[in-house]
């Protein structure tokens, strides 16, 4: 009988079935690789494209509060600005307001009136003078009233006083003045 050793075939079975599972192995590990390669670039393009994005926008941002710090700045330019005309206004207005102040002054006088004194300042006025009578001094009152420079008319002393024989009532008020900006005649 022949004898046939077979353990040699088994174990080069062995060897190349071995052989193949490694190259299966090796193969599916490259596969891997390349896989992970490819999702890994594919992932750093992604990052790389938003970073390009996220720096096109904090660009932008920039470009933006320069604009609103130039706003800021003409804001506070205008504000500036507008106070500086409103101050101008005002002192228009006190360069003109005592002129038809004088003036109102001057209509409200009746006649056989004097002004001996006018004082004007931070919205009172307040006169001293001389009338013929108590009804000269009261209609004094009255015209102020009745003027739009004027009001709340306040006697404070009235006094007869005697000068050459001649009688005269002696007086003081004060009243409010008001800024009116005049009508411009047609």
């Amino acid at each position: 009988m022949i004898r046939i050793n077979l353990l040699p075939v088994k174990a080069a079975q062995k060897k190349e079935m071995l052989q193949g599972q490694m190259i299966v192995v090796v193969l599916a590990m490259i596969a891997t690789l390349g896989i992970c390669a490819a999702a890994y670039m594919y992932v750093a393009g992604e990052v790389e494209e938003r970073q390009v994005r996220i720096d096109q926008k904090q660009a932008e941002i920039s470009q933006l509060m320069k604009k609103i710090g130039e706003v800021n700045q003409f804001k506070k330019r205008q504000k500036a600005l507008r106070a500086k005309l409103d101050v101008l206004d005002q002192l228009k207005a006190a360069r003109v307001g005592p002129l038809y102040l004088l003036d109102a002054l001057y209509e409200a006088l009746p006649e056989k009136l004097w002004l001996t004194k006018f004082q004007e300042g931070s919205g009172r006025a307040s006169m001293s003078g001389i009338g013929v009578n108590e009804e000269t001094v009261a209609q004094f009152m009255r015209n102020l009233e009745a003027s739009d420079f004027f009001e709340g008319v306040e006697l404070k002393v009235t006094k007869l006083i005697v000068q050459d024989k001649i009688k005269f009532q002696q007086f003081d008020l004060s009243c409010k003045t008001v800024t009116v900006k005049p009508e411009k005649k047609k």
